[in-house]
């Protein structure tokens, strides 16, 4: 059941120093990396001043925001279309298991319905997250046989080292 009683909107300069504390928190909670804050609060207003990069995407309860997650894209020539990435999923801890997630993707299918170039919606996960995978698949989404490789530029710096 998708709980209506929250408020999805698209992020904008008002939402920057939350959404940037919300990436910090995830990334901390589910890779145990600190990120630096000037790094991700630089490169969410980046996103949000550039919307060719992506959106952001917040859900307000009783007009606090306690959730977002950003949308990138990503063109595929095999379908013609475009895919949606989803990234940077946070919810805070006491809105969790209310359906704010559901509310969150909900909006995304129905967003996504009206733009006839998006062709479908991926997102990576960190392996070891099971709530979050069982919560991906129970709304539709399934494993892919792909594996993320990457490698950063060197003296890129955005997470404090351990």
């Amino acid at each position: 059941m998708i709980n209506e009683s929250f408020h999805i909107r698209r992020g904008d300069l008002r939402d920057a120093d939350i959404i940037a504390e919300f990436n910090r928190a995830m990334a901390f909670e589910t890779e145990g990396k600190k990120l630096l804050a000037d790094v991700i609060g630089t490169g969410v207003v980046a996103l949000i001043n550039n919307p060719a990069l992506g959106f952001y995407l917040v859900a307000e309860e009783s007009g606090q925001v306690v959730a977002s997650l950003m949308i990138t894209t990503e063109w595929s020539d095999w379908r013609n279309g475009i895919f949606w990435w989803i990234q940077s999923v946070y919810v805070r801890p006491e809105s969790r298991r209310k359906g704010v997630y559901s509310r969150l993707y909900q909006y995304i299918r129905d967003f996504a319905a009206r733009e006839p170039g998006v062709c479908g919606f991926r997102l990576y996960v960190e392996k070891d997250n099971l709530n979050a995978q069982r919560t991906y698949k129970n709304l539709g989404m399934h494993e892919t046989d792909y594996k993320i490789y990457e490698e950063m530029r060197p003296g890129i710096r955005y997470c404090l080292q351990d």
